[in-house]
């Protein structure tokens, strides 16, 4: 009997070693998605789910944030490991200026670059606005607090001589805020980011006659030659319902953001998987197209090293 107990009591010990170690072999994840509404927060769930499932170590969870200005202080505190962030906000958070001037430089690479997303300016037929200038005196929600795209609302609005303290009755609504507000009528037009369509556009469309409204071209033009994050884009007339020709406005990059201290190797096995499981992420979103390594590897910032060593090896030259 001593000699079986003792045969147990090692087998026992054995076991608890080798679950200790499978369990110190896992990287636990958190991914700093968005709100309900937008592009972010189904991907994020696609990505950890993708992530965990793929023989890389990892176990992954998305949670829901009011977005990219978050996101990257998330990061910088190791609080999720992947965030999600606008180029504009990315670009601030890494060189300390604008909404990060309090915050410093904060320790940011990008791990990819997803996709370009157009901001939109929505409103209703029954507002009567149709051009930028229309909102003054207008209830306007410009984004939600800690969002990317408010800082994006605000580089626009500066450009165009608009005080968002002054000059509209401003509010700050989360994209499903934002939605409830518009078909509610207790707000005249609201400030949105993300790839279009977008599910919060199209969510009105279904009760109100929905009005995007244009940028002007000379604000366009100042905001894109003071922003060199920012691209010209078009929002084509048949995105949404109602649309009788294009829509002028600006559009941001999306990006993957990791701490620069991240393991390289943890980098590197991330990158090659979200990348190299594409087709799957086209299931959430038709801008997940732009996960190939000629897209994916252009950037604003400095990649994670162990980015730069994956898209390499796909052939990438990538700027030191």
């Amino acid at each position: 009997m001593k000699r079986f107990s003792i045969t147990v009591t090692a087998a026992l010990i054995g076991a608890i070693f080798l679950g200790a170690a499978a369990f110190a072999a896992t990287t636990f994840i958190t991914i700093g998605s968005g709100g309900v509404g937008g592009t972010y927060y189904p991907l994020g769930g696609a990505m950890a789910e993708v992530l965990s499932q793929a023989d890389i170590g990892v176990k992954a969870t998305s949670r829901s944030t009011s977005a990219s200005r978050e996101n990257c202080r998330l990061v910088a505190k190791n609080t999720v490991q992947i965030g999600m962030s606008m180029g504009s906000t990315l670009y601030q958070a890494a060189f300390g200026v604008g909404a990060f001037e309090q915050d410093g430089k904060l320790p940011l690479n990008i791990l990819m670059n997803m996709y370009p997303a157009p901001q939109h300016l929505v409103t209703t037929s029954k507002t009567g606005i149709k051009s930028l200038e229309d909102i003054k005196g207008k209830r306007v929600s410009v984004g939600a607090p800690g969002g990317g795209d408010q800082v994006l609302t605000m580089l626009i609005l500066k450009e165009a001589g608009i005080d968002p303290d002054k000059d509209i009755s401003k509010q700050q609504l989360t994209q499903p805020e934002g939605v409830m507000a518009l078909k509610d009528g207790n707000v005249d037009a609201v400030f949105w980011n993300f790839a279009a369509p977008g599910a919060s556009v199209l969510e009105v469309a279904a009760q109100r006659d929905v009005v995007l409204v244009p940028l002007p071209q000379d604000v366009v033009d100042k905001v894109v030659a003071n922003n060199p994050f920012l691209v010209p884009h078009k929002i084509t007339k048949d995105t949404y319902p109602g649309m009788t020709e294009d829509v002028l406005t600006v559009a941001d990059g999306n990006y993957l953001v990791v701490r620069n201290d991240m393991d390289e190797k943890l980098a590197y096995d991330l990158v090659k998987t979200l990348v190299e499981n594409r087709e799957k992420f086209l299931q959430i979103t038709p801008q997940a197209e732009n996960f190939v390594p000629e897209k994916a590897s252009i950037g604003i910032i400095d990649f994670h090293p162990g980015a730069v060593k994956y898209f390499e090896e796909q052939g990438i030259s990538m700027k030191k």
